[in-house]
């Protein structure tokens, strides 16, 4: 399978990169790769220029950012389950790189760039919604942070503007986490991923691959009560549309949300 034509331009800076997508109405940032080349041999997208973000070195940095972890949108997949760092103040984010795909993607594919294709498959949004992470962006018109629970707003949609680029994302730290998931056999992406996060005050839950995008099961977390597993995964896809495919029916998958929910629940108490 074969693109159509391109042109292929490599970005130096972060502004560059915006200045570009401002100067070529059909134009798409390039990361990883791992989401928009299979897509583009497929001819589901066809952009007449491809701007490169490789090559910026301030979107490769994993540090600590006072009380949270600042990611830089361009870190590997591979980079961030080996972090020490990670591994000790963001432990679900650790378990959710580590699991993705294989090791040809976790070395080339990027936290920025699966977040922003926002597959509902996908790994990191249980976690970033869980983390009550931050998605930080740039585009034409400056700055902004952007919350998680705003971010993702549809299938593969999210609240990115067209000329905005994600430059990091902010992990608050966590005293401890997990992510367990339901995998595809082949591609590794979830059938079903739960993302549990606890905080000195309470415990969060972040689920991937039940509904159209990610979203927070606050039906678990306000019925957990730290012993009630059980019953609180209950409440897995409370006011969800559960996705139904041929990987599995919405009744399997909601079976698997509750299993998965339960799981995670008991295994960081």
């Amino acid at each position: 399978m074969i693109p159509a034509k391109f042109d292929y331009i490599k970005a130096n800076s972060v502004s560059e990169a915006i200045s570009l997508l401002g100067k070529h109405n059909d134009a798409k940032v390039l990361a990883g790769g791992h989401s928009l080349l299979p897509a583009m041999k497929l001819r589901l997208n066809q952009p007449e220029v491809l701007i490169d973000l490789g090559g910026i070195s301030g979107l490769k940095v994993i540090t600590e950012d006072g009380e949270s972890i600042l990611i830089g949108a361009n870190c590997t997949h591979a980079e961030i389950a080996a972090s020490d760092l990670v591994n000790k103040h963001a432990k679900a984010l650790s378990e959710a790189a580590s699991g993705i795909g294989d090791i040809q993607v976790r070395n080339a594919g990027t936290i920025g760039g699966s977040l922003a294709h926002a597959d509902p498959a996908a790994d990191y949004p249980a976690v970033v919604m869980a983390s009550g992470a931050t998605i930080n962006v740039e585009g034409s018109n400056g700055s902004r942070s952007i919350a998680s629970g705003d971010f993702f707003t549809g299938i593969f949609e999210t609240a990115l503007n067209d000329d905005e680029i994600i430059v990091s994302v902010s992990f608050p730290k966590s005293t401890d986490g997990t992510y367990l998931k339901f995998a595809q056999s082949a591609s590794r992406f979830a059938v079903v991923g739960c993302a549990v996060v606890k905080t000195s005050s309470d415990i969060r839950v972040g689920l991937t691959g039940v509904a159209d995008h990610a979203y927070r099961a606050t039906g678990v977390e306000d019925a957990y009560n730290g012993s009630n597993a059980e019953e609180a995964a209950a409440h897995a896809v409370d006011g969800v549309d559960v996705l139904g495919d041929y990987f599995a029916s919405e009744k399997y998958r909601t079976h698997l949300a509750k299993v998965y929910v339960r799981k995670a629940l008991k295994k960081i108490v």
